[in-house]
């Protein structure tokens, strides 16, 4: 079969080539066309988009992109109507993708969505865009199965992707045990930084992360970059400061790490999997910020660890709160502090067992594949 399949961001790229693999153990014959990332390319299949040219952050920054983002938008519309795709799998990334949900839709093209957009959050009323345009909707946290049932749609929660991802031979691989070596940092502990891979993220986040350099010498700060930004990006804010950069090395620098600093995002559940301590950041601008929290209602927390448990388990600086103090006060309690550390590695480990066993890749996968044996089934009787 064809598969057109749009991933928007980092994550959804690798939990786009993971269930590119398993479509493929099931479906040897099947092809792929996409936006999305490297991960995705290394699966194989024709890219059209890389999710560097096509992420924009915050109600501002995709105002102000509009014009890109709605040739994007015509560009993808036509390519989906010239490949003829058996099936179109959106993952994450709902801004753009719940709208080429509709026009799939109606030009008959089946559609499954992998990753729900957090309608629960805020903008709820997307849950009748859902119903009208998803053929298939696969969750994978806990709490959205019963949020879509009650909302009039069955879904299938498939579990975390991410524990796909995070298994037990990648926590135990070489590039975990030669981590130090590799980037000779020598014996001091390390604190991870993680200002995200958008531009808007880290220029935001991360000045106020390494002022912490300074203030923490006993440490070795570690910068996870990402290969799409330029170098420059991440120079003007380090300049001489003693850190060392990573790029492509995430799970062995958390595997290694003794807390991290972590953006808002997906890392924030990867750091949690590899149970070290955290402080999670947000800081936006400040219109997109003031949008966003007009419209989120009914929610406590912005990091996947909290949202999922239910409860505080990591700190959220956010904001006007994301500053040198808080900051600063926040890290020692995730580096000196025994009694808080042991709490949030229990909280982690409890976390872990609500998010399944694994194989979402798998389940997914199954979900496509026997719609289409169910499809046929029903033209046969």
């Amino acid at each position: 079969m064809k598969y057109y399949i749009i991933a928007g961001e980092a994550s959804g790229d690798l939990h786009a080539s993971n269930l590119m693999k398993a479509l493929l153990r099931r479906d040897p014959q099947a092809e792929f066309r996409f936006w999305g990332g490297d991960l995705m390319s290394a699966v194989g299949g024709t890219p059209v988009k890389h999710y560097k040219d096509i992420s924009f952050m915050g109600f501002w920054e995709v105002f102000i992109h509009l014009k890109t983002i709605l040739g994007l938008m015509r560009y993808c519309k036509e390519d989906i109507l010239s490949y003829a795709p058996d099936a179109l799998i959106l993952v994450d990334y709902p801004g753009f993708n719940l709208r080429i949900a509709k026009f799939a839709k109606k030009h008959k093209i089946p559609v499954f969505y992998y990753i729900s957009p957090q309608i629960w959050a805020w903008k709820k009323g997307r849950i009748r865009t859902i119903r009208k345009n998803i053929d298939e909707m696969m969750v994978i946290l806990p709490f959205e199965e019963a949020f879509y049932a009650k909302n009039g749609m069955k879904v299938h929660y498939v579990g975390h992707p991410l524990l796909d991802a995070i298994t037990d031979q990648v926590r135990a691989s070489e590039e975990v045990r030669k981590f130090r070596d590799t980037y000779q940092i020598g014996d001091r502990e390390i604190i991870a930084l993680l200002p995200g891979s958008r531009r808007q993220e880290i220029t935001a986040l991360l000045p106020q992360m390494l002022a912490m350099v300074p203030l923490f010498p006993q440490y070795h700060f570690v910068v996870s970059t990402v290969t799409w930004q330029s170098e420059s990006l991440y120079d003007q804010y380090i300049k001489d400061l003693p850190v060392t950069r990573v790029s492509g090395s995430v799970y062995p620098l958390l595997a290694n790490a003794k807390a991290a600093v972590v953006a808002s995002g997906t890392a924030t559940l990867e750091t949690a999997l590899f149970c070290v301590p955290q402080v999670v950041v947000y800081a936006g601008s400040e219109i997109s910020y003031l949008i966003a929290k007009q419209l989120i209602k009914g929610i406590s927390y912005i990091s996947l660890p909290n949202l999922i448990a239910d409860k505080p388990i990591v700190k959220e600086l956010i904001q006007h709160d994301f500053d040198t103090r808080h900051l600063q006060e926040e890290m020692h309690k995730i580096i000196d502090n025994g009694q808080n550390i042991q709490r949030m590695i229990d909280d982690y480990r409890s976390l872990c067992q609500q998010l399944g066993n694994g194989s979402a890749s798998d389940k997914a996968a199954s979900v496509v594949l026997n719609f289409f044996q169910n499809k046929r089934r029903s033209s046969e009787e």
